[in-house]
């Protein structure tokens, strides 16, 4: 067996140009989304009563939710569409997206048509007080009749990732964003929808950037060689292999969810200063994964049509240029964390008792990202690959074996503890996905025969 690390792995500079051509408009895309929920809180926010932001911030969170938890849809189609062009197999290729599109379409059809039951239990977890319940209410209702837009626009925007198109997703969610901001002006000041005019502006834009990521779709469809095959989708053993991508991903996205769920509940019964706090720093976290994430995506597309032409020194090559600038993008982030934290947190919140808090727990997300780049840019590569019941194994293993272990020895500490368990888990999940890389990597498995 030839030894990985030697020097004829190492990038050349039209890789690392090729990388950054793909990162860099993920990246701006990941920015426009918490942009849309600043613009939808000042909006709602400067009504008259306070029940109304209570509302829609309730109602945003479980389509949050809900919708992260189909994210497979996206990550699934993203690898094998990367392999079906590395092989360049139009047929297959063409086959993928309809498949997408078709589960996609049904999962979310499905979701209306069990909106009423859904919302009532997800609002019956959270609780809210009644004026809050009735505004919430009538967002979930009709922001449900978004879900099969939504959904297949993350069918969308894993396709074109899969081709290596980066910009048109950019494109889409600008465009939708922009146009659901301009909605919630109309809707909330001109119409006095309040909560269901927030709910609609943003099936709106849902239905919006399907079309127009259609009308794409076709233009680039036309470069693609090949052409559709009815007989595919007909069969249902011809989804086995998007299926089992899918339901892999699916469980490693609820663990995950799950997760975050638990540190946030266990930060709440620490009283609020604790939970508004650890809500601060969290938007760290949100910043460290819209920037790490850009270079995973460009890792997915690049190692799966790599593997698709079974060219393992190309492969190789592709995560050692994405691993750098992650590395590099990683530093630049904790120097920031290190010498600005303090001016971010005071950017997010005018609490004094909440600043005072943060303030206590900033030097763990100054650390963070050196921690978990890894495991960014690993589910990258695991994605690309379809390699994702390793990925789902190691979120696993990180939750249950890690995070949560760690978390019952660390509580006299108190919130300390709960953030060190935090840090354990995206040690565990780097670890424990670059001892899967290196065993895969040893026995050359990552092109199968």
């Amino acid at each position: 067996m030839k030894r990985l690390h030697t020097w004829r792995y190492w990038p050349h500079r039209e890789l690392h140009a090729r990388i950054w051509a793909l990162a860099w408009p993920m990246m701006l895309s990941n920015l426009t989304v918490p942009l849309l929920g600043l613009v939808d809180t000042a909006v709602i926010g400067h009504l008259p009563s306070p029940h109304y932001l209570g509302a829609v911030a309730v109602g945003s969170m479980i389509f949050s939710t809900l919708y992260w938890a189909f994210g497979f849809l996206r990550m699934g189609t993203t690898g094998l569409v990367a392999q079906a062009c590395g092989r360049e197999d139009g047929a297959a290729n063409r086959t993928l997206l309809a498949q997408s599109l078709i589960l996609a379409s049904l999962i979310g059809t499905v979701l209306v048509l069990l909106r009423t039951p859904l919302t009532e239990f997800a609002l019956a977890l959270v609780d809210p007080a009644s004026d809050v319940l009735h505004e919430a209410r009538e967002y979930t209702v009709v922001r449900a009749f978004g879900a099969p837009a939504a959904l297949c626009n993350y069918a969308l925007l894993g396709w074109f990732v899969g081709n290596q198109n980066t910009r048109i997703p950019l494109i889409l969610l600008t465009a939708g964003n922009l146009l659901n901001m301009l909605l919630d002006l109309l809707f909330v000041y001109g119409f006095g929808l309040h909560a269901g005019g927030v709910a609609l502006a943003s099936v709106i834009a849902e239905w919006s950037s399907l079309l127009l990521g259609l009308w794409f779709c076709r233009r680039l469809l036309g470069a693609i060689p090949g052409r559709f095959l009815l007989e595919p989708l007909r069969r249902l053993q011809a989804y086995s292999a998007m299926l089992r991508v899918n339901r892999y991903l699916f469980v490693r996205t609820i663990t995950l969810l799950f997760t975050f769920a638990f540190f946030t509940t266990q930060g709440a019964r620490q009283g609020t200063d604790i939970l508004s706090a650890n809500a601060v720093l969290l938007n760290f976290l949100l910043l460290i994964s819209n920037a790490l994430d850009g270079f995973a995506h460009a890792t997915e597309a690049l190692s799966g049509r790599t593997l698709g032409k079974r060219n393992l020194q190309q492969f190789y090559r592709t995560v050692v240029s994405a691993g750098l600038w992650s590395l590099a993008t990683a530093l630049g982030l904790t120097l920031v964390f290190a010498l600005a934290g303090n001016w971010i947190i005071a950017l997010l919140t005018a609490i004094p008792s909440v600043r005072d808090t943060a303030a206590i727990y900033l030097p763990w997300l100054v650390a963070l990202p050196l921690i978990g780049i890894w495991s960014y840019l690993l589910d990258g590569v695991f994605i690309g690959t379809t390699q994702v019941k390793a990925m789902q194994n190691t979120m696993l293993f990180s939750v249950f074996c890690i995070f949560l272990p760690v978390w019952w020895l660390t509580q006299p500490l108190g919130n300390h503890g709960l953030w060190i368990a935090m840090l354990s888990f995206f040690i565990a999940r780097g670890l424990s996905g670059g001892w899967v890389y290196w065993r895969i990597s040893r026995r050359q498995g990552w092109v199968k025969d």
